[in-house]
């Protein structure tokens, strides 16, 4: 993964942007990971780190989209992710191994962040559990397999156990 080094001189106190256009933050964790995932529109990222007194402020924001399956229908469609981010970072020294997690270290006048990891994060926090080409995708059959949203099929819908036909109807306030 991609590693960022920044010496702590060079980030003045009222802070300093960062903008990442680099595609491979993204397409090389999708292939990693295994992601079922392709990029669409270009990713863009954009972080500010403010020092603080006890660590650093890192804020920012990205956008982009994604082409993916749709968990009903398993047709691909594209879909905008984007969000926005805040979060403190303490820094920790490099001999402390109790902060494996930290983003942002501190060690002889470097800064190191993280910035694949850290956007990766906010990438897979965007990125809905089950991904719908639309709200009302008929999804499959599951007896036949066709795309119930291209073509209706003849297959006999099963019911349910009649003995329950009565909750059908039945209505919750």
């Amino acid at each position: 993964m991609f590693e960022l080094w920044i010496a702590l001189k060079d980030i003045p106190a009222e802070g300093r942007e960062f903008h990442f256009t680099d595609q491979s933050l993204w397409t090389g964790p999708m292939r990693e990971f295994g992601l079922p995932a392709r990029p669409g529109k270009d990713f863009e990222a954009r972080m500010f780190i403010t020092p603080q007194d006890e660590g650093f402020l890192v804020a920012g924001s990205f956008s982009g989209s994604v082409i993916v399956p749709c968990d009903r229908c398993a047709e691909e469609f594209e879909i905008p992710l984007a969000g926005d981010f805040e979060s403190f970072e303490e820094p920790r020294d490099k001999d402390d191994d109790s902060l494996d997690e930290c983003r942002i270290r501190r060690g002889k006048g470097i800064l190191d962040l993280d910035a694949a990891g850290y956007l990766w994060e906010q990438f897979m926090l965007a990125l809905p559990v089950s991904p719908l080409c639309a709200e009302d995708c008929k999804g499959l059959c599951p007896k036949c397999g066709v795309n119930r949203n291209q073509e209706s099929c003849s297959c006999v819908q099963d019911k349910g156990d009649p003995r329950l036909a009565v909750l059908r109807n039945l209505k919750l306030s």
